[in-house]
């Protein structure tokens, strides 16, 4: 079985992640999520998510760099996670296809049920971001 290839952002803003609550009928439904979606090839990852982010919360991001990607097998599929780290530049996030969102500080992430495969992710960024998140100036490049 293939893996599913998925661009998750982890969008920063005013010191805060990000996170997505999958509707009560979605598979994992009710669990928090790091916004993003499926490749759909040829289209490269990095515009997969900023096209996922545009058309599911209608933000605009700018990708800052990328984690090692994550596979990980539920009893029913396989997937690939390739996490972004990135900055909200414009748009107010909005839940087009989520049940709800919230922007939360890192340390606040493993408080909320996420998906098994987002663990190791999840205590990467709680390390990273402990003394809180230097994020780059939005107006530079």
């Amino acid at each position: 079985m293939h893996p599913t290839e998925v661009a998750i952002g982890i969008v920063l803003r005013d010191g805060k992640i990000l996170i997505c609550q999958r509707h009560p009928d979605a598979p994992l439904g009710g669990f928090w999520e790091f916004p993003g979606g499926k490749q759909e090839p040829p289209e490269p990852l990095e515009h997969t998510l900023v096209r996922e982010l545009q058309e599911e919360l209608s933000i605009t991001v700018r990708i800052l760099e990328s984690f090692d990607p994550i596979e990980f097998r539920y009893a029913t599929h396989h997937v690939r996670l390739h996490p972004y780290l990135c900055q909200h530049m414009s748009g107010e996030a909005r839940p087009l296809a989520s049940q709800s969102l919230r922007w939360i500080p890192p340390a606040e992430l493993p408080h909320y049920r996420f998906p098994p495969a987002n663990d190791s992710l999840i205590r990467t960024l709680v390390e990273r971001f402990a003394n809180g998140i230097d994020e780059p100036d939005a107006a530079t490049d």
